[in-house]
């Protein structure tokens, strides 16, 4: 479980740390529902962009943003997108809740919010000594620096030397240090590396997204519930939640499939990843171009005994998706020859590269159980096109201008064409394969305790259902540090 023990002298730091900067901080239960947030702040947001660094953006903090960039308010359904059958070759509805309308474009605001805010309302983590660091495949150094910002923390952002050019350049204007440590999206032991260095400074204080519990917690409190709020809202007579799909990554957002199992027993959870680097299929190895899904471990937050499936997307796939979705040429094919809207089009850019391997995972699920036009598979979109419009020029300059003969073989070959091939369905004792495969990382080379191990494996309600009923006990302490810093009784 989060530890939740109070720190007094540091607390109280902290709270005047955050009355001298504004800061209030929200609580879950306002992220999963942003209307019981009070209305001054809601009048106040009017006048902030979704991007700025105003310490009020913790609370656009939820899936129910306004698809605005300035001065957006809430809404009762989350943003997504619907994939026609005419796009995915499969009669089954399938919805990608939008990761484009957090601050910084992407929902790993989120989860690192997550980690951060239990140690910052209990003391533990002190705003006026240490530094916040947060080792990451990409996005979720980014939400880490941006909450360190909105809360006046220091924060240190580590993340693989070849991640897209936008990441690093916008952490320049955030972040108080950038570490770039060697290789791509699958070298993560490099990142865990470079964190055992850090961790002999005290002032640095790890925020590890693969071990911490503050992840789960999170995803599984507001990304599930807002996959359910979107299919209950967008259902019709007949149709059945039948799957959600999310590429591994971190693991945090496989807790929000955890609550959707809790709520809709039948559902089929499937995790993802690169085929280029198969480590839960079949124990493998290698690099990789979904940039934000680190690979060649399993996290230790992945509740691996509550996964039915592993499916691999070939990262080529994703790659020349990316410019179908987000080219002139591209458009025009699937505007002309599909007769999708300018609507939808426009959504289609709101899938980033994961973003795309995670509706491809839906699809080839699609296909596996032969799914009907009654069921529906949910999955979410963790950032937008935004962030890759140099790979985008990358992939122009390497294969040549795009144009519609390509887009079409794009649509029908690497769409169409998917097959069933590259993935499984997981039983107990395949489930168990990829658990034990945790102990190589956690236990040998991070120092965890193989009793913990088993515990995540064999006490299920002791340890996962135990931290995702935290989360009431994490509101309680941001109310009481909120009713601290007596800003929120001043507005």
């Amino acid at each position: 479980m989060i530890d939740l023990t109070i720190r007094r002298d540091s607390l109280d730091r902290n709270i005047k740390k955050a009355r001298e900067n504004n800061v209030i901080i929200p609580t879950i239960a306002q992220m999963q529902e942003p209307e019981s947030i009070p209305g001054a702040i809601r009048d106040k947001l009017k006048n902030v962009g979704l991007w700025d660094v105003n310490p009020l953006n913790l609370f656009r903090i939820t899936w129910k943003n306004e698809a605005k960039e300035f001065g957006g308010g809430y809404q009762a359904v989350p943003n997504y997108v619907e994939l026609p059958s005419s796009l995915t070759g499969v009669p089954c509805r399938i919805l990608a809740m939008a990761g484009k309308w957090f601050p910084t474009g992407c929902h790993k605001v989120g989860a690192s919010f997550g980690c951060l805010a239990p140690r910052l309302v209990t003391g533990q983590f002190d705003a006026t000594y240490h530094h916040a660091v947060w080792p990451s495949t990409g996005n979720y150094c980014r939400g880490g620096a941006f909450n360190s910002k909105l809360l006046a923390c220091d924060s240190v952002a580590i993340l693989p030397a070849e991640m897209s050019k936008e990441r690093f350049e916008w952490l320049s204007q955030i972040a108080g240090q950038v570490i770039a440590t060697p290789g791509c999206e699958s070298n993560v032991k490099e990142i865990f590396d470079k964190t055992w260095e850090l961790k002999q400074d005290p002032t640095m204080m790890i925020f590890n997204q693969f071990e911490e519990m503050g992840n789960p917690l999170w995803h599984y409190n507001v990304t599930g519930t807002a996959l359910a709020d979107l299919y209950e809202a967008v259902k019709r007579p007949g149709d059945r939640l039948a799957g959600a799909c999310f590429t591994s990554g971190s693991a945090g957002t496989m807790s929000a499939g955890d609550l959707l199992k809790d709520r809709y027993p039948h559902v089929k959870l499937a995790v993802g990843e690169a085929l280029q680097c198969p480590t839960i299929l079949e124990n493998g190895f290698g690099g990789h171009r979904i940039e934000g899904i680190g690979d060649k471990h399993i996290p230790w937050i992945h509740n691996v005994k509550n996964t039915d499936m592993v499916i691999d997307i070939d990262d080529e796939d994703s790659q020349r998706l990316l410019r179908l979705f987000n080219t002139p040429d591209g458009q025009k094919y699937l505007k002309e020859e599909l007769g999708l809207s300018d609507e939808l089009l426009e959504k289609l850019t709101w899938m980033g590269i994961s973003g795309i391997a995670n509706v491809l995972c839906c699809i080839k699920m699609a296909k596996y159980y032969e799914l009907t036009e009654r069921d529906v598979v949910v999955t979410v979109l963790t950032d937008s096109a935004v962030m890759y419009q140099s790979r985008i020029e990358e992939l122009n300059q390497m294969h040549g201008a795009y144009n519609l003969q390509e887009a079409a073989l794009d649509h029908n070959l690497h769409i169409l064409g998917l097959k069933t091939d590259n993935m499984a369905e997981l039983n107990y004792w395949d489930r168990k394969r990829v658990h034990n495969l945790k102990y190589y990382t956690w236990v040998e080379q991070q120092a965890r305790d193989v009793k913990d191990l088993n515990a995540l494996w064999y006490d299920t309600e002791g340890t996962w259902d135990a931290v995702h009923q935290q989360a009431k006990d994490l509101d309680e302490l941001i109310n009481e540090f909120n009713d601290a810093t007596g800003l929120l009784k001043a507005l």
